[in-house]
């Protein structure tokens, strides 16, 4: 029989055992035209793909938790039997549609063919003798549609040897491993076996792959240029990546590693998240805002963190980490998500795609400039982008909409019986907004007049710490005039406090959803330097329920238990975030947000609390350790801190490479717990050490109470 008639046969027959039946001798001589794929290849009428499933939901893929009884273990069967039928299809189209391929290929092609049909007709048998009849249950086209439409023979080993075949590399193994678990051996040696063949078929593809790829460029980066949507390397593994057997194949290191830690939706809409926390001074100054050289630095550094808010598929727009800190990160259970690089072309190419919800770090003017185009394509339907960001929602970044909001809560606050003056701040130490240089004369003069020498100073947006004034001079300097004129320019505000004696800092860590209201996720304790400036947060066992331990026994009364204390808290704050609530709503707001509090020393040195220090419409250190810790182990404390060029070289070190390396030395991670095992102790940087060149965000876990002391110090 002719090669061409046998694929015809194959390809079009609507009977079974005809698509499974190869004469021994096959003879190439005519392999006549060119053929033009078909919409679908024949098939009897219980094999036809199901309409209505544009993916692979044609059949529903058990996991290999499912395999306790025989009728399971058959539906895994039928599922790998529909793939190797379609495989066999494929390559029967192959060599009907490139009949001028070299005469090497296509003998390959053939070989291939008639293993690809002992595999199908293997899993029948199989399958039977579980229950299970194929046809019984409803088979995807997914393969087909993403392979049939190849153009050149580069196309068939790119998708189907290196991609889906791959795949099987994962799938058969960690398969064959299930079974045998299961106690189900002869399915598991079946697998085994298929194993085998589909380690040399990817080595096939891989050999003409090579010959026809651009020999400039790497097997991986031709093979990721190569693939179009709706393929990606993300499809050539499971959810293991069995090495082993990709070596086995030929499949060079870096390719390994890329693959790895490579990650695309397979079909879950993605959401977009973008790493902007400077959105108060473009608020600020518009346009015209430039970020000084450190701070272009430091988001440079950390701009790959909205990773840890993400779940597995969504996008980051970030320069993508290295291999090796990104296989840091799946080791210790991440799921990693899809960079693309923060520039126009890579919001065009998401322009395209359906998407989730767009998450900037913050929205503000440059994020609904950069990416106000993604917004029709998400999942919210269409918005415009005064929808996420317009004049009204930009008040809440003012720190004088912080000092208005709590001068109102304690005008109130007689409507709340548990706020008693012994353990709130009193009017006198919210803040003060002032728009002229008068104002400000006249507010620090009061204020002194008052006993409170010491005048905090902060322009209404500030950046975490910067952008503030402290008076401790008797007198204005002539340089603090001239710093408060300026900040005053143009109509802006700053913001006049009496400087407090901080004893604790922390947050709460909010979702305003435009159905629920106002989520209380968690609450954190802040550090912060003498200047004010953010340094870190922690995270205590019960961190999701209550303040930290600290803020609660410093609040405590003379004959109140810690029960009582907790309690009066936490009510309070529930009436103060019911008012949040409304403020959000009558501003359109929704999305996430930071409420900074702390504890103080007045001067009769009784401790109280000032409930309302800034408000951060927008992601924070705060959230993003709340999120980490759903990866910390039940009843561990995380501890999330911005390691700079100071810390790193007070304990000793000349690089943050050298940091971070002692760091992992001194603390390395490790993971407990059944059957999802997560971070029990140790520390791991939250960015890339290679690439960093300012800053350093490091998490650890530990089971401590107290401040870690296991960070990093060189002896001298």
């Amino acid at each position: 029989m002719e090669l061409r008639e046998l694929a015809e046969r194959i390809l079009f027959s609507t009977r079974l055992e005809e698509k499974l039946d190869a004469p021994v001798r096959i003879t190439d001589e005519r392999p006549g035209r060119a053929w033009e794929a078909p919409l679908t290849p024949g098939r009897p009428v219980e094999l036809r793909f199901k309409r209505g499933g544009t993916g692979e939901r044609g059949q529903e893929f058990p996991g290999w938790h499912r395999l306790s009884g025989a009728r399971e273990r058959g539906q895994v069967l039928h599922f790998f039997a529909n793939h190797e039928l379609l495989a066999t299809e494929l390559m029967a189209l192959v060599l009907l549609r490139f009949p001028e391929a070299p005469a090497a290929f296509r003998r390959g092609v053939l070989q291939t063919m008639r293993e690809e049909q002992e595999h199908t007709r293997l899993y029948l048998e199989r399958m039977r003798q579980c229950g299970v009849e194929f046809g019984q249950l409803p088979v995807s086209g997914f393969f087909w549609r993403a392979v049939s439409t190849m153009e050149r023979p580069i196309d068939y080993v790119a998708r189907l040897s290196l991609t889906f075949e791959q795949a099987n590399l994962d799938f058969c193994h960690e398969f064959a491993n299930a079974f045998q678990a299961a106690g189900d051996v002869e399915t598991a040696r079946l697998l085994a076996r298929i194993y085998q063949d589909e380690i040399a078929h990817v080595g096939y593809g891989l050999r003409w792959f090579r010959r026809w790829k651009d020999p400039k460029q790497s097997d991986w980066e031709a093979y990721r240029r190569h693939l179009s949507f709706p393929l990606s390397p993300q499809r050539a593994k499971g959810p293991t990546l069995n090495v082993g057997g990709r070596r086995a194949a030929g499949l060079d290191a870096e390719f390994i590693r890329e693959l790895d830690v490579y990650a695309r939706s397979k079909g879950r809409t993605p959401s977009v998240f973008w790493f902007n926390p400077l959105a108060e001074g473009h608020i600020a100054f518009g346009k015209g805002f430039t970020p000084v050289r450190h701070q272009a630095r430091l988001v440079g550094d950390l701009a790959a963190l909205p990773q840890f808010l993400c779940r597995q598929d969504d996008v980051v727009l970030a320069e993508r980490p290295s291999v090796t800190f990104l296989q840091s990160l799946k080791r210790a259970g991440f799921a990693l998500p899809e960079f693309m690089p923060a520039v126009e072309t890579s919001v065009r190419e998401l322009s395209e795609r359906k998407l989730g919800v767009v998450r900037p770090w913050a929205w503000g003017p440059d994020s609904v400039e950069f990416l106000g185009p993604l917004l029709n394509k998400s999942s919210g339907g269409p918005k415009a982008a005064r929808g996420v960001f317009d004049d009204r929602i930009a008040q809440l970044y003012a720190k004088a909409w912080s000092a208005k909001f709590l001068r109102g809560l304690l005008l109130e606050i007689q409507l709340f019986p548990e706020a008693t003056d012994d353990w709130l701040c009193s009017e006198a130490e919210t803040g003060r907004a002032v728009s002229t240089l008068a104002e400000a004369l006249e507010v620090i003069e009061g204020l002194r007049r008052r006993g409170q020498q010491q005048v905090l100073v902060k322009q209404s947006f500030g950046l975490a710490g910067h952008n503030a004034l402290r008076l401790w001079e008797s007198e204005l300097l002539p340089a603090q005039r001239r710093w408060l004129a300026r900040s005053l320019e143009s109509g802006r505000a700053v913001v006049l406090e009496p400087w407090l004696e901080r004893v604790v800092d922390f947050s709460i860590q909010l979702e305003m959803h435009r159905d629920a209201g106002l989520s209380v996720l968690g609450y954190t304790g802040l550090r912060t330097d003498k200047r004010g400036q953010y340094r870190g947060n922690w995270a205590e066992p019960d961190f999701a329920k209550k303040p930290p331990v600290e803020v609660l026994s410093v609040l405590r009364t003379p004959g109140a238990g810690a029960g009582r204390t907790e309690h009066r808290v936490r009510v309070f704050y529930e009436w103060v975030l019911k008012r949040l609530a409304a403020e959000f709503r009558a501003l359109g707001y929704e999305g996430p947000a930071g409420l900074d509090a702390f504890v103080y020393r007045d001067a009769t040195g009784n401790c109280r609390l000032k409930p309302v220090v800034e408000l951060n419409p927008r992601y924070t250190m705060g959230r993003l350790l709340v999120e980490l810790m759903r990866r910390a182990a039940p009843g561990t404390r995380g501890e999330l801190r911005l390691i700079g060029q100071r810390e790193m070289k007070e304990a000793g070190f000349d690089t943050l490479t050298d940091y971070a390396a002692a760091l992992m030395e001194k603390s390395p991670v490790r993971q407990t717990g059944q059957p999802v095992a997560r971070i029990s102790e140790g520390a791991m940087c939250l960015n890339d050490p290679a690439r960093a060149e300012v800053c350093l965000a490091v998490w650890e876990v530990s089971d401590r109470t107290r401040t870690s002391s296991r960070w990093p110090a060189r002896a001298r």
